[in-house]
């Protein structure tokens, strides 16, 4: 596989950002006040001297307490795909040969904005990149063939990529269940049973490993 970025991300200095109830930052942080979070999110990878963020899979998140997105019905917290945190306008590849399996802009407050499912030629596997720009939408096709390291996106930036820092949602599926153009990017925790068998860890697909703690 090709990284997903213009450089390997293994050979990267990395910022695992913690967004659970361990981060204390977050009781006086405001994640809605989008301005203010990105300034934070940007000013961890700075101090750190690292090339981008990474937010973890399967966290249990306090950033979702207070956006209605994750609260309408049940609360769900569980993260279910990786962040990586980059400025907007960041180029975006093909990680293997896929073919476009569909696209659509998620929009909404906490929402994905614009999204695109990959879906892989030699199994089944969907890459479902979210939270780009409106651009990467443009000229896209169902069904399309993109190569292996081929370039089709970027990241986009707030308000358009649902109001949140700019970064890109990575997530990789065995089963859309039908769906298309978007898929639960997080759960709640009497869920998690269910979609960690269909959700697979994005860490090997990037080629990296999380840290002990995380």
């Amino acid at each position: 596989m090709t990284s997903i970025l213009s450089f390997p991300i293994d050979k990267a200095k990395l910022a695992w950002l913690d967004f659970s109830a361990k981060n204390q930052d977050l009781h006086s942080l405001n994640p809605d006040d989008t301005k203010a979070f990105t300034s934070y999110v940007f000013g961890l990878i700075d101090e750190q001297n690292a090339q981008l963020g990474i937010g973890g899979w399967l966290e249990d998140r306090r950033i979702y307490n207070t956006r209605e997105q994750f609260n309408l019905g049940k609360s769900r917290s569980i993260h279910l795909g990786v962040d990586i945190w980059m400025p907007a306008g960041t180029p975006l590849f093909c990680p293997e040969d896929c073919q476009i399996h569909s696209f659509a802009n998620n929009e909404g407050f906490g929402n994905y904005g614009p999204t695109i499912i990959l879906k892989s030629l030699r199994e089944e596997l969907y890459y479902l990149f979210g939270h780009l720009s409106l651009e990467s939408l443009e000229g896209k096709l169902k069904g399309q063939t993109l190569k292996e390291g081929e370039t089709f996106a970027e990241i986009g930036n707030y308000p358009i990529n649902g109001d949140w820092p700019p970064h890109l949602h990575f997530q990789v599926m065995n089963n859309l269940f039908g769906k298309e153009g978007d898929f639960p990017g997080v759960c709640a925790r009497n869920e998690l049973k269910v979609f960690e068998k269909v959700c697979l860890c994005p860490y090997p697909f990037l080629g990296i490993s999380a840290p002990r703690d995380v």
